[in-house]
């Protein structure tokens, strides 16, 4: 991640970048720390498949081919997280996918912001 911006590197989620064949490109530091124990940075240039088994592999295979953001929420080790994967685009062509996994509270606020201004 030599080439990215600093806060990249220390910002407090996981960012993992990937190719459309998903061949790890980037980790920051907090994405390298939570996969330490499969190889760290060492993962960059190794494959997401390799790293998944079924039926996560299959899921994985279908969000590269199609494009498709996938989002949702987990819970491991007693810390909730928020999962975005979102496709990543260079000049307009759709290179691959980021994968940001961010711890969140167990319980958090949830606002509705209408047109109007309404709400807290």
């Amino acid at each position: 991640m030599e080439n990215e911006a600093l806060w990249i590197k220390q910002f407090p989620a996981a960012i993992t970048v990937c190719d459309r064949e998903g061949k790890i490109l980037a980790m920051n530091d907090r994405s390298c720390e939570a996969n330490e124990a499969d190889g760290g940075a060492r993962l960059i240039g190794t494959n997401l498949f390799d790293c998944h088994p079924e039926p996560a592999r299959s899921k994985l295979r279908q969000l590269l081919q199609s494009g498709a953001p996938n989002c949702y929420t987990i819970e491991k080790a007693g810390q909730k997280k928020m999962i975005i994967q979102s496709p990543w685009y260079e000049h307009g062509t759709y290179k691959g996918f980021v994968e940001i996994s961010m711890p969140i509270p167990a319980v958090m606020p949830h606002f509705i912001r209408d047109a109007k201004g309404q709400g807290t």
